[in-house]
């Protein structure tokens, strides 16, 4: 959904151990599989500034590349349901 009209499919690990500090700031350390390892690596992924066009073969890459320059020149619409926020951020 990140990228309207644009969708492929990345390989993900299907377990991943992630070591964080909870709210009291202790140290923890958890193992994920399945869909919640998947979300974990695309969340990440986010904050890395990584998009799953930068995961995609480069063939794949060409053939939406019409679809992302439309993005970039503001052509593309989403299928999907979009509320904006105003000038004061609500």
């Amino acid at each position: 959904l990140s990228i309207p009209g644009v969708r492929g499919d990345v390989f993900r690990k299907p377990v991943v151990k992630i070591k964080y500090q909870d709210e009291s700031l202790e140290w923890q350390e958890e193992v994920f599989d399945d869909f919640n390892a998947r979300v974990i690596q695309h969340e990440y992924d986010h904050i890395e500034g990584i998009l799953f066009t930068d995961l995609i073969s480069t063939l794949k890459r060409q053939l939406v590349k019409k679809k992302l320059q439309n993005i970039m020149d503001g052509k593309a619409r989403p299928d999907y349901r979009m509320k904006f926020c105003n000038k004061k951020g609500r």
